[in-house]
């Protein structure tokens, strides 16, 4: 499994890229769409809306299951990746790069400490 080391990961199977101290993109890790299998609907947040770290703020729709996406973080949406509503499978193909779901402006940027580092990640998942 793919697990950058510039990321932090929930628990969830979330991660989080720090952009800027009030921008943080966030998309689903390589090992959960890889546990989806091929996605075929995602219902995103919309801008604007309030996310509190460890609610469900949307949903990925695959062949084989539903899953909840998890916020890593409290804040406010300010972006979404519109083209996951037309092209779903970018999470499957790019769970990094093309297949981000949202930017969050945190609340609390020191919320992303308590994220897991790559190795703590890795670890969870048995890599």
């Amino acid at each position: 499994m793919n697990v950058p080391a510039e990321l932090r990961y929930s628990s969830d199977h979330e991660w989080a890229q720090i952009e800027a101290p009030d921008r943080v993109r966030v998309g689903i890790t390589d090992y959960a769409q890889d546990a989806l299998g091929d996605v075929v609907y995602v219902d995103l947040p919309a801008v604007g809306d309030r996310v509190e770290l460890g609610m469900s703020f949307g949903e990925v729709e695959s062949t084989k299951s539903v899953s909840e996406l998890y916020a890593p973080i409290t804040g406010t949406v300010i972006e979404i990746n519109g083209d996951l509503t037309d092209e779903p499978q970018k999470l499957n193909e790019d769970p990094y790069g093309d297949g981000w779901v949202c930017v969050i402006i945190p609340d609390d940027p020191a919320q992303l400490d308590a994220l897991l580092d790559a190795a703590a990640y890795g670890a969870l998942i048995g890599g």
